[in-house]
């Protein structure tokens, strides 16, 4: 949503190609980061104005999204757009670490964020399970650490150039001192311990730390940082800092005896790891000073002496910002904008930076960053994690908050978005597609019925899919359902609101103890309709899937799924029906419906049915 925007009757039709004939122009001085600009569209043609080339792109993804083509060519709507973004760090986290992403990848990206308007790339470039970038100097961070895929320095340059050239920053980020499994295997002798002895292969927190007390660790680090620097030109430099619970420094007898020599504990005596940590957040500042680079870590490395200029981005809650902010750190959000969790679009949307932060202190949050951790997304399958659920987070954090609170029009112009990502090249449609295709194979006639049960159907949410008997590791295929499932399920949705919609307009329209079915409105009509179809469909594609179950052993796992999609459409229809009818549920159907939809809702193949909430609605639970 622009900041200011006033539309006029009539149209401005193109005689040449619609970016050929926008007149543009730069007002400002050179250097400048000013992303304002003006886009004015009247019958005398189309004009673009900024102050600056970065106001430019800015001003080019908006002018994308209001031209249309038509019968008789290219048309836009006349109009003034006078626009600026409300925060200036607008990011994109992608981690290539945990699964390796190639180039290609980031840069269909890199186009979905510049058509956004999102400004920043964070690349995790490090993690236990891989080190992603060519050393000249320690060519085992590559060969070792890389083992799984990594980019040449050439590549890396390339990807800056690409990003640069759509108004984008890149901030690297290696993940320091833990999150390092990689790194250790590679050089062994920064470790804490020597139970580094390959690249780790599980996921979760392994709590991996190299040893901070060896000068041997800093010497090695100011040559590595300072080669890795000269990849990337922003100032900011992203060392991570999150999740190390310093177990491994504990059981360390030499480095127990580092921290009591340096008095690191706590007023009982015991030694305190996080006074540790901030010996080594103080000695990675140091080096990347001295290259000219503004340090960004997580909220972990947030301590009384860290000194005021380093960036706090605060991934475990709004509080971390408010104490951030309070210390006198610029400071980023990415709480709320996690888009691996498989969280909606709305409740990103809901999440804002400025949360709970007095007026006094607001100038010192940057903005904010969606993040997509690619434990569960690999290569083929990594954009459908990120959009078009990501582009919710770009206007929450450019528009201006009073004009960005309506979620049904935020929904209805996400579908368009997702459209125009989809035109870019992007495959957030394409991949889950193509593998839905690909599980059908044993029997191509159940495809459309596959695609059905897909299409209301979710991964389960937060890190669920660690702990429910299916065993991952970095070798793990993401060619399940549950890949192709999306993240937030559209058809699930529109079937809720639908649903409630219908529910309300009868409210209104039934009389608690009615003498004769109602008499429904053209609008309860056309939604019941709707939902009688929806509902239809499910149970057709449910007849139709137990073929493909019996010859795909990839998706038998799923039967019992598709057995319980059928039991609640036939729950539904009863439902539908009562409502229709004006009539209360019989005696008990309410508590056995209750009964059916809570062995509904529990996960198989560690999806669950997008439709229960809406379904425990409709039947009045």
């Amino acid at each position: 949503m622009p900041a200011q925007a006033t539309w006029q009757a009539g149209h401005y039709r193109f005689a040449t190609a619609p970016l050929l004939a926008l007149h543009r122009q730069v007002t400002g001085p050179a250097g400048s980061t000013d992303e304002s600009y003006r886009l004015h569209i009247t019958a005398a043609g189309a004009s673009l104005t900024a102050a600056s080339p970065l106001g430019i792109q800015r001003g080019l993804a908006t002018f994308r999204q209001v031209i249309e083509s038509t019968p008789r060519g290219w048309r836009a709507q006349l109009c003034d757009i006078r626009d600026q973004p409300r925060f200036a760090w607008r990011g994109l986290m992608i981690d290539p670490a945990r699964h390796f992403l190639p180039v290609a990848v980031i840069k269909r990206n890199i186009d979905g964020m510049a058509a956004v308007k999102l400004n920043v790339l964070h690349w995790h470039l490090s993690d236990d399970q891989g080190w992603r970038v060519e050393s000249k100097l320690f060519p085992r961070l590559h060969t070792v650490a890389g083992a799984t895929g990594y980019y040449t320095q050439a590549e890396v340059r390339e990807v800056v150039r690409y990003a640069t050239q759509r108004g984008i920053r890149v901030v690297p980020e290696f993940d320091l001192p833990g999150h390092t499994g990689a790194l250790l295997a590679a050089y062994p002798r920064l470790a804490s311990n020597d139970s580094i002895k390959t690249l780790p292969v599980r996921w979760g927190v392994l709590n991996i730390a190299l040893d901070p007390t060896r000068e041997g660790t800093y010497t090695m680090l100011d040559s590595v940082l300072t080669e890795m620097s000269g990849l990337f030109p922003d100032k900011y430099f992203h060392i991570g800092g999150d999740e190390n619970d310093g177990r491994q420094w504990r059981h360390s007898p030499r480095i127990v005896a580092f921290m009591k020599e340096k008095g690191f504990v706590t007023t009982k005596g015991v030694v305190d790891k996080h006074q540790l940590q901030n010996y080594f957040n103080r000695r990675m500042l140091t080096i990347l000073q001295k290259l000219g680079k503004t340090m960004v870590g997580w909220d972990e490395i947030l301590g009384p002496d860290l000194p005021a200029p380093v960036v706090i981005e605060s991934w475990r809650g709004p509080k971390g910002v408010l104490e951030a902010v309070s210390q006198r750190h610029p400071a980023l959000r990415a709480n709320g904008y996690y888009l691996d969790l498989y969280f909606t679009a709305a409740s990103h949307y809901a999440a804002d930076p400025l949360q709970g932060i007095p007026d006094s202190l607001q100038s010192r949050v940057l903005g904010g960053e969606a993040e997509m951790w690619s434990e569960f997304a690999d290569s083929v399958i990594y954009e459908s994690r990120v959009w078009p659920r990501a582009a919710a987070v770009a206007e929450r954090l450019w528009s201006p908050a009073a004009l960005s609170q309506d979620v049904p029009d935020m929904y209805r112009r996400l579908a368009f978005v997702s459209e125009e990502l989809d035109a870019l090249g992007l495959r957030h449609r394409r991949a889950p597609a193509a593998l839905l295709r690909q599980l059908a194979a044993p029997y191509p006639a159940a495809l459309p019925s596959l695609q059905t049960l897909a299409s209301v159907i979710e991964p389960v949410k937060e890190y669920k899919r660690h702990f429910q008997g299916f065993k991952y590791t970095t070798e793990t295929p993401l060619t399940r359902l549950v890949d192709a499932a999306p993240a937030e399920s559209d058809v699930a949705r529109r079937f809720g609101a639908t649903a409630d919609s219908l529910v309300a307009e009868l409210s209104i329209a039934v009389p608690k103890f009615p003498a004769a079915p109602p008499t429904l409105s053209p609008t309860a009509q056309r939604q019941l309709a709707s939902l009688q179809n929806q509902l239809a469909g499910w149970q057709r594609a449910t007849e139709a899937l137990p073929p493909l179950f019996v010859l795909s052993p990839s998706l038998a796992e799923y039967a019992p799924l598709a057995a319980q999609l059928s039991i609640v459409a036939n729950l539904l229809s009863e439902r539908l029906t009562q409502l229709a009818q004006g009539q209360a549920p019989p005696p008990g159907w309410q508590a056995a419906a209750k009964l059916q939809l809570d062995a509904a809702q529990k996960p198989v193949g560690q999806t669950e049915l997008a439709i229960i909430g809406p379904a425990r609605r409709l039947v009045g639970l």
